[in-house]
């Protein structure tokens, strides 16, 4: 079961095609992207604040750098991101999947559905991580910030993946686990589900749909 109410089958009902973000989504990584992030942060005399950082994970680390130094002052970000980047590449192999999102990709690979990933961090870790945890089998295609002009919440990573797997975004089942990216996925037309406690919890229906084009 992928929720104590809705089986697979339920959820995957009337869908062409499932995308997912990474990071809290497919993968339990907050823990390893704050620490990497943090670390990289101390010789510059910046502590982030776990609560403020969590409010804010659909971002790229780029941009969650652009948010910290607005408020702590410029910061040399490449230096930074390198920091963390190499902290994260060395414990890919560290990773816990999220069991109830491995289930669903898993059945929609069954079904023979194209899944992708639509990520707002970099290609570099998201495609480690999908090597480290042996789970090439279940993506067409990986697809991430470096893709698109804008990241999450605006709708490119996702309108972006549908187009690669050639589905339209509206017949896409998402699944995010953060604000941005549940609006991102709303956004592009998707119906989405949610990562809570481990479970995956369906979200209503987008009001608005974003122009493809």
């Amino acid at each position: 079961m992928v929720s104590a109410r809705l089986t697979t089958d339920d959820l995957l009902q009337g869908t062409a095609a499932v995308i997912v973000d990474w990071d809290g989504t497919v993968v339990d990584s907050q823990d390893a992207n704050f620490a990497a992030l943090s670390a990289a942060l101390l010789p510059y005399s910046v502590s982030l604040d776990r609560p403020w950082y969590e409010q804010h994970v659909g971002l790229s680390i780029a941009e969650l750098l652009t948010e910290i130094a607005a408020i702590h002052g410029d910061l040399p970000t490449s230096t930074i991101i390198e920091a963390s980047r190499s902290r994260l590449l060395a414990s890919l192999d560290q990773l816990q999947p999220i069991a109830a999102t491995i289930e669903l990709l898993d059945a929609a690979t069954d079904r023979g559905l194209p899944c992708a990933v639509a990520s707002g961090a970099a290609r570099v870790l998201v495609e480690g991580g999908i090597r480290a945890l042996n789970l090439a089998h279940l993506f067409t295609a990986t697809i991430t910030r470096e893709n698109v002009v804008r990241g999450k919440p605006a709708p490119d990573l996702f309108l972006h993946a549908a187009g690669v797997l050639a589905v339209d975004a509206r017949r896409c089942l998402a699944v995010d686990d953060a604000a941005d990216g549940v609006a991102a996925a709303r956004a592009a037309g998707m119906r989405v589900l949610t990562v809570r406690q481990g479970r995956l919890v369906p979200t209503h229906v987008p009001a608005v749909v974003a122009d493809p084009s």
